[in-house]
């Protein structure tokens, strides 16, 4: 299986045969997996003090044979927990049960909650793998990109690339590997979002559009990190993440030539 290698104004410079990664069969369950398996492992676990709302005085007392003032049962008021802190236990505030101000939580976070969706390696790797391969699938592609007619899968660029510090000059060979409409459908749906979000630093949601992909870290990552949608990854931190954002697979990637030759010795 071969692709073409472009220059920098888009004209084809020459072909090179690409690595036999990219005939892996296309697993959508693994995918997901290993997505996911990425996403939660950035979670920390989390959990309530086991003595909130319970540092206090309030005690419940359903003796029947204690003064009045003294007990919680048939006088008139709730059966709950009071404080101790009046001349008797009546008179004391609701306290310690989640309906009271100041009680505990009644479902509170529990640091044993099991967070993390785990992967085997083997699997992670054939995950990536197969990832790698939906990227150069043109069907998948066309379902979360919008592809000009004739363009051909995966598209491999010149090493030159990855030297550009300009984002014009970026957007400039973007457009001459005729990508335009995706980066423009892509900046076009960027949105501001609704709810708490806002307040916790996730203010914007923005479609994806370009994954590009580089042997080194290269000039390129400044230069194009700013465009809408666009990611910029060294082959090394490749995961299956960028290549299937939302558990979808399909991710259109513009890689280096030195990478397809880094990914060949990779596998």
């Amino acid at each position: 299986m071969k692709t073409s290698v472009f220059a920098l104004d888009g004209k084809k410079l020459h072909e090179i045969e690409l690595p036999n990664v990219f005939e892996t069969e296309f697993h959508p369950e693994l995918i997901k997996r290993a997505v996911l398996s990425s996403q939660t492992a950035r979670l920390q676990p989390k959990g309530a003090f086991i003595m909130a709302g319970r540092m206090n005085s309030a005690e419940y007392r359903g003796a029947r044979r204690l003064p009045t003032h003294e007990r919680s049962i048939n006088v008139g008021h709730a059966r709950l927990p009071r404080l101790k802190n009046r001349k008797g236990l009546l008179y004391g505030r609701v306290a310690r049960v989640p309906q009271a101000v100041g009680g505990t939580s009644p479902h509170a976070p529990k640091v044993e909650k099991k967070l993390w969706e785990r992967i085997n390696k083997k699997e992670k790797r054939k995950a990536l793998a197969s990832a790698i391969a939906a990227s150069a699938k043109k069907e998948l592609v066309a379902k979360r990109h919008v592809l000009a007619e004739g363009i051909s899968l995966p598209i491999v660029i010149e090493d030159k690339f990855e030297g550009l510090k300009k984002t014009r000059d970026v957007i400039a060979v973007l457009t001459s590997l005729k990508l335009e409409k995706d980066l423009e459908n892509a900046k076009a749906k960027r949105r501001r979002k609704s709810g708490k979000s806002k307040r916790r630093g996730r203010k914007i949601k923005q479609k994806k559009s370009v994954l590009i992909i580089t042997k080194n870290n290269s000039p390129v990552y400044k230069a194009a990190r700013n465009i809408a949608g666009i990611d910029v990854c060294e082959l090394r931190n490749l995961n299956s993440e960028l290549l299937a954002p939302g558990c979808l697979a399909g991710r259109l990637a513009v890689w280096t030539e030195s990478a397809i030759k880094g990914l060949e010795k990779k596998a």
